[in-house]
């Protein structure tokens, strides 16, 4: 555990500190306990930003999985059909 010292707005750590004192009820250690959860749902949304952002970029880039691309449905089936066909005579 660490000990740190900011310094805040004073009206944001009013409201900051009466919306934890109601969401736990005011018990001991409440004030330490939203500051520690709203740190770390920081830094999980930063997170999956990152993530976010990667998958983005791979899907932008694409992927070579050696599948060849047909530009239209067409190309697809018209070669399967004269493959079959050439095969039955």
């Amino acid at each position: 555990m660490v000990t740190i010292t900011v310094n805040v707005d004073d009206e944001v750590y009013q409201k900051f500190r009466e919306n934890a004192a109601q969401a736990r009820n005011g018990k001991k250690g409440f004030l330490g306990d939203a500051i520690t959860e709203a740190m770390r749902n920081h830094v999980e949304e930063n997170e999956q930003e990152v993530i976010k952002k990667r998958l983005l970029e791979r899907l932008r880039k694409g992927v070579n999985v050696g599948f060849k691309g047909y530009k239209c449905r067409s190309e697809l089936y018209d070669e399967r059909v004269e493959r079959i066909l050439s095969a039955g005579r």
